[in-house]
């Protein structure tokens, strides 16, 4: 998700902003930006230039010049993703989500504007029930917050109002990362005495776990470059692992040395899958770059 800063200043490049009417699909591309904005009631003036079109279109109609809010047809959003890839456009622009009252939502910049609408279609099907759509032509970064500064301009020129999904802190209209789980604890603590040997309680955590990966430092915060690639892959693969920091000596006291007896194996970090040492950061790699990952994680 990208947050755009209104406080910094714009360059208003040469771009086109074109409004959709209706729309035949092609090539889909599979990139799409959510952005999440911090409106302001004041903001720079701004203008985009019209261009000259030198590729075709496969929208039927299309205003190739900047046209206001309040100017663009709205499309109604339908139910099945079939017919809303072919009502809305797999380009980069702004779009404008409104509700069944017809007032307006949310305001955002995609880099697939038909998969964008579809998510929030999915997420939030009683907000969004409308859409407005302007696809930018050459859409740089600068260009697409300029469009998006340019509605949103206008409607709170109007208004008052930011709209609801825009305001500061709220979460309904962009996706949040997941939270990544807590690292494993082996022991309450390094005073508490263990009932078990430790060595029984690592044999008993890669058993009943599919994988476990020993690392030093946190999965969120990896204190060594092998313990960052090993969590990178895992993380690339979609993998559902547990983590376990061998340098806490606080809750995982004495585990380095344990582990290094358990899996016969002397360095950090390991990866076990099914109850077997896979290996470190070496073999992980080479695996993952030859594809034969994904089969020993299922």
């Amino acid at each position: 998700m990208a947050t755009i800063n209104l406080s910094s200043p714009m360059h208003t490049p040469s771009s086109s902003l074109r409004s959709l009417s209706s729309y035949s699909p092609y090539n889909t591309p599979t990139l799409s930006l959510y952005s999440l904005p911090k409106p302001s009631l004041h903001f720079p003036s701004l203008s985009l230039r019209p261009k000259t079109q030198t590729r075709p279109r496969s929208l039927s109609t299309f205003v190739s010049a900047l046209r206001k809010l309040s100017e663009v047809e709205i499309v109604g959003v339908p139910p099945e993703s079939v017919e809303l890839a072919e009502k809305f456009p797999p380009e980069a622009g702004v779009y404008a989500v409104y509700d069944a009252n017809s007032d307006l939502q949310f305001v955002g910049i995609s880099r697939n504007i038909a998969a964008s609408v579809a998510s929030h279609r999915k997420s939030v099907p009683e907000l969004c029930c409308s859409v407005k759509v302007g696809v930018v032509d050459d859409p740089d970064r600068t260009a697409l917050t300029q469009a998006w500064k340019s509605w949103m301009e206008e409607h709170i020129g109007s208004t008052g109002k930011v709209p609801p999904g825009n305001e500061s802190g709220n979460t309904t209209w962009v996706r949040q990362p997941p939270k990544k789980k807590p690292d494993l604890r082996l022991t309450p603590g390094r005073h508490v005495q263990l009932t078990l040997p430790l060595e029984d309680l690592i044999d008993r955590l890669v058993r009943e776990n599919k994988v476990v990966a020993f690392i030093k430092g946190s999965r969120s915060a990896p204190l060594c470059g092998f313990s960052q690639k090993v969590i990178g892959i895992l993380e690339s693969e979609g993998v559902d692992y547990e983590s376990v920091d061998v340098l806490d000596e606080e809750y995982n006291h004495g585990l380095r040395e344990t582990l290094k007896n358990y899996s016969n194996w002397p360095t950090f970090p390991q990866v076990f899958v099914n109850g077997e040492l896979v290996g470190g950061c070496d073999i992980l790699s080479s695996m993952h770059e030859k594809g034969e990952l994904t089969g020993l994680f299922k």
